[in-house]
């Protein structure tokens, strides 16, 4: 990690309460070189906000079927991917193949407080459905003053 990245965290920690779990997240992530590394932009995707607490992860695939895709979450990580695409259409007599069917891996940070609810592949579109849960905790309450 560059002293920039732990300058910036060294700043914020005394001015946060319970933000630590965050932090070490980041931390892990630049100890990974996660922002080193060239982004890759297949397949192409949208994070969308569906309502207040919702939120949808599109991803475009086309020519794959939901045999062909796993989507596992474990640990606040949402991982997207491709299982092993045999080349069929080299065997069907395709003369230009266009649509990219390959390999592919993302994977998505999820906050502590969003449940992934499910996934569906429409259309050559796969939707992974989540919700952020609020606790009662963490809701807004208005303190008494004596």
């Amino acid at each position: 990690m560059t002293n920039k990245h732990l300058s910036i965290f060294n700043q914020l920690r005394p001015v946060t309460v319970g933000f630590d779990n965050i932090f070490d997240h980041f931390e892990r992530m630049m100890d990974d070189d996660v922002f080193s590394v060239p982004t890759v932009n297949y397949p192409p995707y949208n994070i969308v906000k569906t309502g207040e607490n919702t939120y949808d992860i599109e991803v475009a695939l086309a020519g794959f079927s939901k045999d062909d895709i796993e989507v596992e979450y474990a640990e606040n990580m949402l991982h997207i991917k491709s299982k092993k695409v045999e080349d069929k259409d080299a065997k069907e007599g395709v003369l230009h193949k266009g649509i990219s069917k390959r390999y592919f891996s993302k994977t998505f940070t999820v906050a502590d407080d969003v449940i992934v609810n499910g996934a569906e592949l429409k259309d050559g579109l796969l939707k992974v459905s989540m919700e952020r849960i609020i606790p009662e905790a963490k809701k807004p309450k208005t303190i008494e003053i004596k």
